[in-house]
């Protein structure tokens, strides 16, 4: 069932998607095969990420998770980002590296995720940018495992190791269900060819 709500910050052009109801605003055919392209990015990261992770925590444990999270995601997020010709990435309102900080559109959107209801997840965004431009993101929950790293009780060595790798780092105190942050996917103007 659709559900139609004005949010005063975001122009016509744009679609939230909150566990598949669309909040506002019709979607063209270009829109779809651009939207079904940035969902189809964004698994593959989180698939990819996700076994990284995995893996990391099986040989290693939080610690060697922290190093996947340094230098296997910004890897994976280029790969794609190559593959693609969108930028993908990932931010955060509190973000562990300053590379990820959002920039505008990305703050307001996370800024959205945060006051969404628990029921209404997932949480997706996604917004024409013109001449075949388009930006999306999807929200990332934090999930029990993530709490080794990102919660309140951390244990002293990955405090230690987090210390280290990020002098600078806002990703922690999270709770079970948080938005710790998303995905996103930028496609580039004027690209004609990308949405066939």
């Amino acid at each position: 069932m659709k559900r139609k709500h004005q949010v005063p910050w975001l122009s016509t052009q744009f679609v939230l998607i909150i566990s598949g109801t669309l909040l506002w605003a019709p979607v063209s055919g270009d829109e779809d095969a651009l939207l079904s392209k940035s969902r189809a990015l964004t698994d593959q990261y989180a698939t990819e990420l996700q076994a990284a992770l995995q893996d990391a925590m099986r040989t290693g444990g939080p610690v060697t998770a922290i190093g996947v999270c340094k230098t296997i995601a910004p890897q994976i997020a280029s790969k794609l980002s190559r593959i693609s010709g969108a930028s993908v990435t990932r931010t955060s309102l509190r973000f562990r590296n300053p590379g990820n900080a959002p920039i505008n559109w990305q703050e307001t959107v996370l800024s959205e995720f945060d006051m969404a209801p628990a029921e209404a997840r997932p949480l997706e965004f996604f917004e024409r940018t013109g001449n075949n431009g388009a930006r999306y993101m999807k929200a990332i929950p934090t999930g029990g495992v993530c709490l080794a790293c990102h919660g309140t009780a951390l244990a002293p060595e990955i405090q230690q190791q987090l210390d280290r790798d990020y002098p600078h780092d806002r990703a922690r105190g999270y709770e079970l269900g948080d938005i710790r942050g998303a995905f996103s996917i930028t496609w580039p103007k004027d690209d004609a060819d990308r949405v066939r």
